[in-house]
């Protein structure tokens, strides 16, 4: 089995590569760091991280000739489990409003919008450790309880339609979507390569994860 984590420029690559291959270990998955667009059409399972602002993330995935081509055939039409970290998350939906608005992938209906806590004295961009908040059950959160806290750093936040698809939060004098699911698709605002074992705990789930 194969898991490719998607190389567009957007990032250092190397933690997130470091925790995936730790857990694959338990799992005897194969990890590829691959910006190929024939990677990604063989991969069984798809992680695109993201750092940065969602305009330039987004731009930059779409100046790597054919490889959103390839994650959306292996996503939309072959049903591979996918995982999408932070603005890798945010790019999963239908509009980013950071900076300028620039359409997502609308596979998770929503907006990406600025944060604004209620407490005027909480810092944006939202930044350290946080409690996760659990929504609804689903196998990415195989003993993974409220309660439990994972790292967070971004300035922006998926404002989800369908509350089933918001499968976490947290509270940051307001509710922020921590984590989103439906279907074979998934997506953390978090790093999980930098959340400890909370944080490793998902991606072995996500390893294991047969949509």
């Amino acid at each position: 089995m194969l898991t490719v984590l998607v190389d567009y420029d957007s990032g250092n690559l190397h933690s997130a590569a470091k925790a995936f291959q730790c857990m694959a270990a338990e799992t005897g998955e194969e990890i590829l760091v691959t910006s190929r667009p024939e990677d990604v059409a063989r991969a069984d399972r798809i992680v695109l991280p993201g750092d940065g602002a969602f305009p330039a993330c987004r731009r930059a995935l779409g100046h790597h000739g054919g490889l959103f081509e390839a994650i959306t055939e292996a996503v939309r039409v072959k049903g591979r489990p996918f995982l999408g970290i932070c603005v890798g998350m945010q790019m999963m939906a239908t509009l980013g409003r950071e900076y300028e608005d620039i359409p997502g992938f609308d596979w998770i209906s929503g907006e990406i919008t600025r944060i604004t806590p209620a407490d005027p004295h909480l810092k944006v961009p939202h930044m350290g450790w946080n409690d996760l908040v659990i929504d609804h059950p689903h196998p990415l959160l195989d003993g993974i309880r409220t309660g439990d806290h994972a790292y967070f750093v971004h300035s922006y936040a998926f404002r989800v339609t369908n509350s089933a698809e918001r499968l976490a939060h947290v509270d940051y004098a307001g509710e922020i979507t921590a984590i989103i699911g439906t279907a074979n698709m998934a997506g953390t605002q978090f790093h999980p390569e930098k959340s400890q074992a909370t944080g490793l705990r998902l991606i072995g789930n996500f390893l294991r994860w047969r949509p």
